[in-house]
């Protein structure tokens, strides 16, 4: 990736942080959510056309259809992290961004011109369809149950879905199913008679248009040129995702927990309490100040593994401790900030106790900690016996 440069990138950068601070958070206050608290379509709609005024719609690709680097598109959508309708209103959030980097990479001419430009520009939203209730694919892909068989130019899928974010008024899906060759991946219209949303569960989170919803895909049948690559090719397909789709979470909730600190820092600093400002209280004061290191941790993480990503590594290990380490420590500095705040920072008179649940819900989304923790494990063994085995030890 050759990127446009460190120059442009903290210009583009500014244009999104001045944009989201100006025109988005005086937003968050907007009553338009639904029965899960969730933005409206209506909301997002609006925000996004005046992200288009301001030219800051989907900022992080470019207008040939290339894509900023990792390490450049950490800049940008962190400012647009700074509030949580802030990814929403510049087309950078999830599930989006990470299924126009895959349609992107991989995706045939057809299928960029069908289903990828509608969503670069901002007039759709999409859905990935991959984790399955009772028993089926979850943290494990190789438990998916949903199957898929070809039937003349069209293939068939069957199976339930679960959790799917952005279900609910998507039009694009990208359907993980497995055939006899192995797991495949499918782009389909939405909404569409053979996927039915049979709920959206209430969940700790609510920045999500759509929520996580639960889907039964009965007979769904897909023409062939609708299929990502080859049959049994799917989880390299995904992999191809989801390392940079683990670091753009990375991205986006530092710049939430960013502005969940300047909050909670502005709070101290006006607070008082027995005869001095909290922050002059070493308890309050040194809270904040393990907020700065991590969030300065999380930021030198990142960058680390967007570097390697740029380097033309898939980076599954890299993802995986930039996942563990930055979602824990955005864990920290959102925990502090409620704390700091005492009971200000339960309320919802500002964003900070949104942005502690986003981020709870953060470190179990895109795999659980623990999951990343024993993937991490498996390699350090895999590495150890190579090293024996080079070495010459039995």
């Amino acid at each position: 990736m050759s990127g446009i440069g460190p120059e442009r990138t903290a210009a583009l950068a500014a244009k999104v942080e001045a944009f989201v601070r100006d025109t988005v958070i005086p937003y968050e206050r907007d009553p338009r959510r639904d029965h899960h608290g969730a933005p409206t379509e209506e909301l997002v709609e609006e925000l996004k056309e005046h992200a288009r005024a301001a030219d800051v719609l989907t900022p992080h690709i470019l207008p040939d259809g290339s894509h900023l680097t990792q390490r450049e598109t950490a800049v940008v959508l962190t400012a647009s992290g700074l509030s949580p309708l802030g990814p929403l209103a510049c087309n950078t959030a999830a599930p989006d961004e990470g299924n126009m980097y895959l349609l992107g990479k991989v995706g045939s001419p057809d299928i960029q011109a069908r289903f990828l430009k509608p969503l670069v520009e901002g007039r759709a939203r999409s859905a990935f369809f991959m984790t399955e209730p009772d028993g089926g694919a979850g943290s494990d892909p190789s438990m998916m149950q949903t199957h898929c068989h070809q039937d003349g130019n069209h293939w068939v899928i069957n199976g339930r879905k679960t959790f799917i974010t952005g279900a609910q008024g998507a039009k694009v899906g990208i359907i993980m199913a497995k055939s006899d060759d192995g797991a495949c991946m499918f782009l389909t219209d939405l909404p569409h008679p053979a996927i039915r949303i049979d709920r959206v569960p209430n969940t700790i989170d609510n920045s999500m248009p759509g929520g996580h919803a639960t889907i039964t895909i009965d007979n769904l049948r897909v023409p062939a040129d609708q299929m990502l690559g080859n049959s049994g090719e799917g989880f390299q397909y995904a992999q191809v995702r989801l390392s940079p789709a683990r670091l753009s979470h990375c991205m986006r909730w530092r710049g939430a927990c960013i502005r969940a600190h300047e909050i909670a820092t502005d709070y101290a600093n006006r607070r008082m309490a027995f005869g001095k400002t909290l922050i002059d209280h070493e308890g309050v004061g040194f809270m904040l100040a393990e907020n700065m290191i991590d969030l300065k941790q999380s930021e030198l993480m990142i960058d680390w593994c967007a570097g390697v990503l740029d380097g033309g590594s898939l980076g599954t290990a890299e993802s995986s401790m930039a996942k563990v380490a930055v979602s824990e420590a955005l864990m920290r500095v959102a925990d502090r900030c409620v704390q700091v705040m005492g009971g200000m920072g339960v309320t919802a008179d500002t964003i900070v106790e949104q942005v502690f649940r986003e981020i709870r819900a953060f470190r179990i989304y895109d795999g659980p900690t623990e999951v990343h923790k024993w993937s991490l494990a498996k390699k350090i063994k895999r590495d150890w016996k190579a090293a024996q085995a080079g070495s010459g030890v039995a």
